[in-house]
């Protein structure tokens, strides 16, 4: 997966589809080079991937177009676990 910093914190880059993916290779200059990808259901980034990172991490869903959206890693979006929020100190 294709993670990028910003704001002190990972995100993984995601993309609602191959057209999104395209405007994003665009934005960053790199649309000629070849972008391998694997299809995943968004829920799975959030509900598994993110929570087995040993790092704290949220997804950015569309990064480079205009309905983008993040989802950080707190509580009601990732779980409890992997939330910022979320992580109890005994």
């Amino acid at each position: 997966m294709w993670t990028a910093e910003l704001g002190g914190l990972d995100w993984i880059c995601a993309f609602s589809g191959e057209e999104t993916l395209a405007r994003f290779a665009e934005a960053r200059g790199e649309a000629e080079r070849e972008w391998e990808y694997r299809r995943v259901v968004g829920a799975r980034l959030l509900d598994e991937v993110i929570p087995a990172l040993d790092f704290p991490c949220g997804e950015a869903l569309d990064a480079a177009g205009p309905d983008g959206i993040v989802f950080p890693p707190v509580r009601g979006i990732v779980p409890d676990a992997a939330a910022l929020d979320g992580q109890v100190v005994a």
